[in-house]
């Protein structure tokens, strides 16, 4: 069996040691603020996160790049020149161009290289819901199973990957069309904060409504009881908007409920924070379905 390595991109939102505990190579995708444009380092590098939240605070408007089919071109190139196979696990097609971009370019060095292996999948996956689908890969990759193998057993379980979310700021969904600007006055008005998910085609989708953050954060933990697979034994993500004690509160609220103890926590990187906001809180586990 040849050698292959695992990529994404930067909007998996894992954090730097989990990448190198599962041996995966990340693609940084791209943001500008305040008229400069930064690199979605998994580390915060160039910007940290906290300081990239503060600036959302302050007012400051961000836009994110997708991966351009050149760019993916520069990475993946040298594996194949060295004779090492390539599976790229790809940012939702429902939110993204980027896994478009890649199928495009895979598709003209499979020509370019007959004798590799270079293929994408999309994982119709965000944030850290996609981090943990690569999670999950890489752990398939190291019982042996071959780049066809890992890449049948993601399109046979990324939709059974659940993603919830709330958000604390109405104004950021608006922005990105997600609710009207009607909407997101009165909700602001009287407390509402919405849930979402993601849903079988990638596209996040406004689920329900509830009254005060608290409840709203409950509300994840409650789909998790309602769908989630063998809850105690499964490693569950959470990503957040720059709210360290809301991301404790939830995984407190899992541990008591569930026994659940693989929990990783971090937070969501600019590229997926620029459309969410300050103060979003993401839940990611298996379930039956995405609901």
């Amino acid at each position: 069996m040849s050698d292959y390595r695992i990529l994404t991109d930067s909007t998996t939102d894992l954090s730097p040691e989990l990448i190198r505990e599962m041996d995966v190579d990340v693609i940084p995708l791209y943001f500008t603020v305040d008229g400069k444009t930064y690199e979605n380092d998994p580390a915060g590098k160039e910007l940290s996160f906290s300081a990239f939240y503060d600036k959302l605070r302050a007012g400051s408007q961000s836009s994110t790049t997708q991966i351009t089919p050149e760019r993916f071109r520069e990475i993946v190139e040298p594996f194949l020149k060295q004779g090492t196979d390539v599976l790229y696990l790809a940012f939702s097609s429902g939110l993204s161009g980027t896994y478009n971009a890649s199928r495009l370019m895979f598709e003209e060095l499979a020509e370019q290289y007959p004798e590799r292996k270079v293929v994408t999948v999309d994982t119709l996956a965000a944030s850290m819901g996609e981090g943990l689908m690569v999670y999950l890969a890489a752990q398939q990759k190291k019982q042996g199973k071959s780049l066809e193998e890992v890449a049948k057993w993601v399109e046979d379980n990324r939709l059974k990957l659940a993603h919830w979310f709330t958000v604390d700021d109405l104004n950021h969904l608006k922005r990105g069309g997600r609710v009207s600007g009607a909407a997101a006055f009165f909700g602001t008005m009287l407390n509402i904060k919405p849930v979402l998910h993601v849903d079988d085609e990638g596209h996040l989708i406004p689920m329900e409504k509830v009254r005060g953050r608290r409840q709203s954060l409950d509300a994840l933990v409650d789909h998790m009881a309602k769908t989630g697979l063998d809850n105690a034994h499964q490693t569950v993500f959470i990503s957040h908007g720059d709210c360290q004690a809301d991301v404790d509160y939830v995984a407190d609220q899992i541990r008591s409920r569930f026994g659940t103890t693989d929990i990783h926590t971090n937070y969501i990187g600019p590229v997926i924070g620029t459309h969410s906001g300050p103060g979003t809180v993401a839940l990611f586990f298996l379930a039956e379905n995405r609901g």
